[in-house]
């Protein structure tokens, strides 16, 4: 049994990148998740049961940027209601004034690829034409 344990020790320590990391944190959000879904709903996933309050309607995408990489996330919907992952935030700072420089760039008519250069300018990996049109849909209705 030891001996399992330290040749498992010794596999990670050697393979020890990127990818199993992120795997392992993408593993425990899920679980997680689901544990935190399981009591909002009342029931575990699939079961039915009487006291179940409601329920499930599918899953919707959402990246994750940790240290160790960009995480994609299913993140569980409800019929009713809302829930969001207690271990993430809905937004972080860099992240809305990231948005806000986007936003102002649209205002000004600054095309989608001189968007995509500011981005990597201000130290990001660039931006999409579709991530940028997304985020300019929330100022739409108010310009």
């Amino acid at each position: 049994m030891t001996d399992d344990k330290m040749a498992l020790l010794e596999l990670i320590e050697k393979s020890a990148d990127g990818d199993l990391v992120r795997e392992m944190l993408g593993f425990a959000a899920e679980r997680l998740m689901e544990a935190e879904v399981q009591a909002r709903t009342g029931a575990a996933h699939g079961v039915r049961d009487p006291a179940r309050q409601v329920q499930r309607n599918g899953y919707r995408g959402r990246a994750w940027e940790t240290r160790a990489g960009r995480i994609e996330l299913e993140i569980p919907r409800l019929r009713r209601g809302s829930y969001f992952p207690s271990f993430l935030e809905p937004r972080r700072t860099a992240e809305k004034a990231l948005t806000a420089v986007i936003q102002e760039a649209y205002i000004h008519g600054v095309s989608t690829r001189a968007v995509d250069d500011l981005v990597k300018a201000m130290g990001g990996s660039g931006i999409s034409k579709s991530e940028v049109s997304r985020l300019v849909e929330e100022i739409d209705g108010r310009v």
